[in-house]
């Protein structure tokens, strides 16, 4: 039964049901809006209006025609309003599966859950309590997803504000849609005259050249986009040879479809001119680059858009040129120098494509390209390029999603979308994607189709699927993936897959506590690795999970002695993320050894390590162990720690696997903070702790936090922000520049 003072209760939508009072963050306020590479121009009382709106209702959507600012404006507001659990932008421009819209929003506030919980209950759980605002951007081709997906939001977080942006209403109760016209006559001429100056520094509206451009911005009807598409030609043309130019392509292409909306057509002749003004092979790589989901590097640029008729090496020219005329946009990301292009003008690519009948093979070369990525990234992953790694995916993670969609969706092609899901497992593992992975993984074996290496990018999408599976705590599906993928690979001849079955069928007894089981499948697996020649962060970590059964076991000298291989392994390699649980056996050896001073600096240095990588499990069980290092100095600070290990393991799994293996130093510190401090007094611990957002629990348990602020964690007052990245994990630069 719903509370009374519940809105739905008295029969409102609890998008318009009275919000609370906007209540502005720190200015250090998280979020991940990008920052603004040119000037905002004008929309003083749209700005207004868009704040106006969201102090009265949680819902707003500002509409408009492509190109007239939506993205921008609705950013900019944004920023000024800094709610108190910070400002959001998802951007769904590049996603086309419906059921990846509660993945992009979950990516997008850098929620990492290791549950199989659907990623829609995952947003319900971390925004409970909380006052974001998501700006939610480029959903008009995913409207019913979207707005089912908003809608169940806003019912069930009364915190929660949403600003989206596009070119039609979501359609759900409680929405107040603000129409955007195009700029008038004066802010036209402001923006045109400001991208103009980039283009040809000292370039002034005023004097000769005033008519002219204010004559160029009626007939532009005062699109943000298409004046700077405009802008961008005066490196090689006058006001007035623009306007000429512009004259004629009007009178040749206004009104060729009626049936559309007048600015729709002012646009697309806008971006028509454009492109007709384009050399040949400025036009060919605008219609080759509209294959990029998101944004992209100039290697895969000229991979995938070099040749026949445009050479490799001379791509970076024409790229240029497509820059200098605001047909791309240049962004700095977490991995480099990226390119973008706004979904209108890409669209407006795509349409040529498809008249040239080249779209099906320009798909597949950026399919190669991502296909190859992902597997220089595996092999990279050992090495000390993991964390560059790590950033790299992040940033490629629409064009993968392209990928993979291509793959998935080709009867031809389903072989290489298994491989590629496949090949991402220190994608889905190591970075705190294990939702997204079972998605791609359930989809790619559950289809038939195939092609040469069928048999082997199964068994790959298997054992990846197993693992994924393991560590979400679905053991049916885990079993029942590894089996097949071992009985499979020992039918047609496959070592390697079969190791790999055999190792995560290991990996499975040892969470499900029957450890002379696991002990005697890793020993198998790792035989069979050293005889196959194998050795990369897999086979690591089998050899960390020999070390953790026979630590279990209470054969700690040889546990240590594998740890100890595998750390001097990980230093040679420069690989950290295997560290990390070498790091956390060596940890619990040595506390188990009456060495406590050396086993809080190997555990503080694990949780450090598996922090950085998203990595919750890791981070999880760190915790706990320090909480049990912690609780004979401050029985207090220890039960705070378990309190926060709670909060984590909601978004991990089963508490500790249900092992009482793994449990024992959780159980241990229980019972001695309750001795210590009473039953009231742990209680009043853990509920101090369950406050404790991931940032915080682990800043807390690295001593970076003062004790004495109970579940406050050093933060004061307020409720520390949900996300569960790093506080320093890279924003997204995106979204719409014009307008």
């Amino acid at each position: 039964m719903r509370h009374p003072e519940h809105p739905e209760a008295r029969g409102e939508d609890s998008a318009g049901a009275g919000p609370r009072p906007l209540r502005p963050g720190p200015p250090a306020s998280p979020g991940n809006l990008p920052a603004e590479l040119t000037a905002f121009v004008g929309r003083a009382a749209e700005l207004a209006a868009v704040t106006a709106a969201l102090a009265e209702t949680r819902l707003v959507t500002v509409t408009g025609t492509g190109g007239v600012g939506k993205s921008r404006l609705a950013v900019r507001a944004a920023a000024a309003l800094r709610p108190r659990d910070g400002a959001w932008l998802v951007e769904l421009a590049g996603v086309r599966d419906p059921e990846l819209v509660a993945h992009a929003l979950a990516g997008a506030l850098e929620l990492t859950d290791h549950t199989s919980r659907p990623p829609r209950q995952v947003l319900l759980d971390r925004l409970a309590g909380r006052e974001p605002l998501l700006v939610v951007d480029g959903f008009e081709h995913l409207v019913a997803a979207t707005a089912s997906l908003v809608g169940e939001l806003l019912r069930r977080c009364p915190g929660l504000r949403v600003l989206a942006a596009g070119r039609r209403p979501l359609g759900t109760a409680g929405e107040r849609v603000l129409p955007l016209a195009p700029l008038a006559e004066p802010e036209a001429a402001a923006l045109f005259a400001d991208r103009a100056a980039a283009a040809v520094p000292g370039f002034t509206v005023e004097g000769a050249h005033r008519a002219e451009v204010l004559e160029l911005c009626r007939r532009l009807e005062g699109i943000p986009l298409a004046l700077e598409l405009a802008a961008g030609r005066l490196r090689a043309l006058s006001p007035g040879q623009l306007l000429a130019r512009l004259d004629d392509r009007f009178r040749l292409l206004t009104g060729a479809r009626p049936d559309g909306p007048a600015r729709h057509r002012t646009l697309r002749t806008a971006i028509g001119w454009s492109h007709e003004l384009c050399t040949a092979r400025e036009r060919l790589l605008w219609a080759r680059l509209s294959v990029f989901s998101g944004p992209f590097d100039l290697e895969a640029a000229e991979y995938v858009c070099g040749g026949e008729g445009l050479p490799a090496d001379e791509v970076l020219d024409v790229l240029d040129d497509l820059l200098a005329q605001s047909v791309l946009t240049r962004e700095e990301s977490a991995a480099g120098v990226r390119y973008r292009m706004l979904d209108t003008v890409r669209a407006y690519g795509a349409d040529w494509l498809r008249a040239t009948g080249d779209m099906a093979r320009m798909r597949r070369r950026h399919r190669d390209w991502y296909l190859g990525l992902a597997t220089w990234c595996e092999l990279e992953w050992f090495s000390p390029r993991q964390a560059r790694v790590a950033a790299l995916v992040a940033c490629e993670l629409p064009n993968l999603r392209a990928a993979l969609e291509f793959c998935l969706t080709e009867p031809e092609e389903t072989h290489l979308g298994r491989h590629l899901a496949g090949t991402l497992w220190f994608c889905w593992v190591g970075c705190g994607r294990l939702a997204e992975g079972r998605h791609w993984l359930d989809r790619a074996v559950e289809l038939d189709g195939g092609g040469p290496g069928r048999e082997a990018s199964r068994l790959k999408a298997l054992w990846v699927l197993g693992y994924v599976a393991i560590l979400q705590g679905d053991t049916v599906p885990a079993l029942r993936a590894l089996e097949e993928c071992r009985d499979t690979a020992e039918r047609v001849g496959d070592a390697v897959a079969a190791a790999y079955a055999v190792h995560r069928l290991g990996c499975l007894a040892l969470v499900g506590d029957d450890m002379p089981r696991a002990e005697r499948l890793l020993r198998s697996a790792l035989e069979e690795y050293r005889r196959l020649g194998e050795l990369n962060s897999n086979v690591l970590m089998a050899r960390v999970e020999l070390a953790m059964a026979l630590a279990f076991q209470g054969a700690l000298d040889t546990a240590v002695e594998l740890c100890e291989d595998v750390r001097e392994v990980c230093e040679e390699h420069g690989e950290r993320w295997a560290l990390a649980y070498a790091l956390y056996v060596l940890g619990y050896a040595a506390w188990t050894r009456g060495e406590p001073d050396r086993a809080r600096e190997l555990v503080a240095r694990c949780l450090e390590l598996d922090h950085a990588f998203h990595d919750l499990l890791g981070t999880v069980l760190a915790v706990e162990l320090l909480a049990l290092f912690t609780v004979a100095e401050d029985a207090a600070e220890a039960a705070v720690l378990q309190g926060a290990a709670s909060r984590l393991w909601r978004s991990v799994g089963l508490p500790l696997f249900g092992s009482r293996y793994f449990g024992g130093p959780h159980a241990l510190c229980a019972e001695r903070a309750r001795e210590l401090l009473g039953e009231e007094g742990y209680a009043a611990g853990l509920r101090a702790g369950a406050l404790l957002a991931p940032d915080a629990a682990v800043a807390r348990a690295l001593g970076r936090a003062p004790a004495a602020e109970g579940g406050r964690g050093g933060r004061g007052g307020a409720p520390a922000p949900y996300t569960d990245e790093p506080a320093a994990s890279p924003s997204r630069k995106g979204g719409e520049t014009a307008g």
